[in-house]
């Protein structure tokens, strides 16, 4: 985790990668409830946050 917050939140706040082909994208989580955001590589609408370790 970084000491930095700013470099925090731009690391790990919206950022969703598919469950599929670990594709990182970055959007509000808003959208990824509604199911408006399609992965980039395979299409797939399954979307986590990125962890944070």
């Amino acid at each position: 985790m970084t000491k930095i917050p700013e470099a925090n939140s731009r690391m790990f706040i919206g950022v969703f990668v598919c469950k599929n082909c670990k594709a990182k994208i970055r959007t509000d989580s808003r959208r990824i409830k509604l199911g408006a955001v399609k992965c980039r590589n395979c299409g797939c609408k399954i979307m986590r946050p990125k962890r944070v370790k």
